[in-house]
């Protein structure tokens, strides 16, 4: 069948295509369901895009300060509706999730402010942001940076930290001057931590509100949206935010972030965007709109392929003698599949494995270094259409210990697939 015979345009062995067949039967129930929620967020985005009216005229360009943009208005509406918040902020202003994620904490929180990661500390990037360019616990060196610059404290409680404290000891924590609380959905680089289902975000929130109910629940929600069918504002959060250049971008989503929550804290955060007084009326979206929607559209498409794509590779992966996780039948909160190697070289030769299966720059090298927000230097396969999306399938790797290979994302099942035969021909020496 022509299915079989792929190999061989890539110059891989039979004995690895065999592999991978074997890992995909194994897994053929966890892909139905996968396939089910996916179809359900399907629909849960057409009915968005039917309910707003969706027309082309919303693709128009919009220049100068933006005021009264009808097509940045819906794409706003339209997150709005998906993930079930009050008000949205959805621009290309932003550069990163970081960025976006540090806009909401800048617009929540004011002078002699506290809040409370109850999730550990947070990914490297915003882990530099809020405590500036000292390590935690520590004085910045150089000019003052990050929140605690502002007056701000940032206090971090691992999750089993958390639930291990009495209530009146948790209530104590989270009383005032604590203001926001913050949540990590995503594993980030930490191969100690899942990533958090729905139901258990609900399970954290509940427990919060029944200490402190005053205080703002903010979810920093990268990678895990459309990965189930709820998101976390219809469980109690107050206010998500994310990258566009993850999974709601949908692959095409050349830059930006999003904001989507209660009004009052939306409002605030598009501010803290701008400037107080601005808010979210200016920002020009000068070209690009269809991107964005069409984007959003293909998000739970594309998600699918991943999460297919990353119970496969654990699977693979587990029979190639790794450890993996989260395992090929584990919940999964988020699309990231960790691997578990020996060392820096193993991280090397796997990094490099990716990069020359992908679409783009599969010419170049991989080399670890120094990237902005990073303390360690890290790898960055990423021969991607738009500059490190990890919607796409890409492959992370800081230089330290345990050498963990972070795998994500996924423009389609099959390219993933075709990676995964890279990473086996790669570790079996072929």
């Amino acid at each position: 069948m022509l299915r079989d015979q792929w190999w061989s345009l890539l110059k891989v062995d039979e004995d690895i295509a065999g592999m991978i067949s074997e890992a995909e039967k194994q897994v053929m129930e966890v892909h139905r369901s996968i396939a089910a929620r996916t179809l359900y967020n399907q629909a849960k985005v057409l009915a968005a895009f039917q309910a707003e009216n969706i027309s082309e005229d919303c693709f128009y360009s919009n220049e100068g300060y933006g005021y009264h943009d009808h097509g940045r208005e819906k794409l706003e509406a339209l997150f709005c509706r998906i993930f079930q918040g009050e008000e949205a902020i959805v621009r290309p202003h932003f550069v990163s999730g970081t960025h976006t994620l540090y806009a909401c904490l800048k617009g929540l929180l004011k002078p002699g402010d506290r809040v409370i990661s109850v999730t550990g500390k947070p990914y490297d990037t915003l882990a530099r942001a809020v405590w500036g360019e000292g390590q935690e616990g520590q004085e910045s060196g150089g000019d003052p940076s990050g929140l605690r610059a502002w007056g701000i404290e940032f206090a971090a409680l691992d999750t089993p930290e958390f639930y291990s404290l009495a209530p009146a000891a948790l209530h104590a924590i989270l009383d005032s001057p604590t203001r926001t609380v913050f949540i990590q959905r995503s594993r980030g680089y930490d191969a100690a931590r899942r990533s958090l289902t729905i139901a258990e975000l609900q399970e954290i929130i509940q427990r919060v509100r029944r200490c402190n109910p005053r205080v703002s629940i903010f979810i920093d929600n990268c990678y895990g949206e459309f990965v189930e069918t709820k998101e976390p504002l219809e469980v109690g959060a107050d206010l998500i935010a994310g990258s566009l250049i993850k999974n709601p971008g949908g692959g095409l989503a050349p830059t930006g972030g999003y904001i989507v929550g209660k009004s009052e804290l939306v409002l605030q955060a598009g501010e803290a965007m701008t400037a107080p007084g601005l808010g979210k009326e200016l920002g020009a979206f000068v070209s690009g709109k269809r991107l964005y929607y069409q984007g959003l559209f293909m998000a739970p498409h594309l998600v699918g392929e991943a999460l297919k794509g990353a119970v496969t590779l654990a699977a693979a992966l587990r029979q190639a003698g790794y450890r993996v996780d989260p395992g090929p039948a584990d919940p999964r909160g988020d699309l990231i599949q960790t691997v578990f190697l020996k060392n820096e070289a193993e991280l090397q030769r796997l990094c490099r494995a990716v990069q020359h299966f992908s679409p783009i720059n599969s010419h170049l090298t991989p080399q670890a270094g120094k990237t902005a927000g990073y303390a360690d230097p890290i790898y960055m396969a990423a021969g991607t259409f738009v500059q490190g999306a990890s919607g796409e399938f890409t492959a992370d790797a800081p230089v330290r210990q345990p050498y963990v290979l972070y795998l994500q994302g996924g423009l389609s099942y099959e390219h993933v697939m075709l990676g995964l035969a890279s990473l086996l021909r790669t570790i079996l020496g072929k």
